[in-house]
């Protein structure tokens, strides 16, 4: 794969990126489809990460058409009632052949080019199966790669009724890659795309 280092040759690396959500703060808009500086921020993310992975696949629970001609799968929630992006997250872990699951919002644009690397190094390093982006003041819980082989761990977070994706990585022994802040910029609000 192009902007594959050697480091990564040994495994198999998929991404997800989410775009399933309600988009509450943006009046129930479809945040992937917004645009942002003339292009959707979906277009921004697989841009970014589609050079560094194996395969790619969006979380989305609306819209499927047209993210599907972006020419990958796309991934419904296989739970009900919207429960946040983990159910994102394993629908993707139960549908890659992948031994690591990198995970991004599509609402965060100006992902590094060395994400996957720099994270997949960290985690490797550290021999731990999560490792999440940070930046010199805070840490990005929803920017992380995990090992596939969590899968059911996170199935039976899910199951307990639980939701918050940073108690759920607080309960894998984890490690974080920090980059600049601005990398993690996001969308959430349409003053944010205005600013941005």
């Amino acid at each position: 794969m192009p902007g594959r280092g050697s480091k990564l040759e040994s495994v198999r690396v998929a991404a997800v990126i989410l775009a399933g959500g309600q988009g509450r703060r943006m009046g129930g808009a479809d945040k992937g489809l917004i645009e942002y500086q003339g292009r959707p921020l979906i277009e921004w993310a697989l841009a970014a990460l589609a050079p560094q992975i194996d395969e790619l696949v969006i979380s989305a629970n609306r819209n499927f058409d047209t993210y599907a001609a972006y020419g990958h799968r796309v991934l419904p929630d296989t739970l009900p009632d919207f429960p946040g992006p983990l159910a994102g997250v394993l629908a993707a872990m139960q549908a890659v052949a992948a031994d690591w699951l990198q995970v991004a919002p599509c609402d965060t644009p100006h992902l590094p080019a060395d994400l996957v690397a720099r994270l997949l190094a960290a985690a490797q390093r550290a021999n731990v199966p999560l490792a999440v982006a940070a930046d010199a003041a805070r840490v990005h819980h929803s920017c992380f790669i995990v090992r596939t082989d969590q899968r059911d761990n996170l199935a039976g977070y899910l199951a307990r009724g639980a939701r918050a994706v940073r108690h759920w990585q607080a309960g894998l022994p984890s490690t974080t890659e920090c980059f600049e802040a601005a990398c993690f910029a996001n969308f959430n609000q349409p003053q944010d795309l205005r600013a941005g």
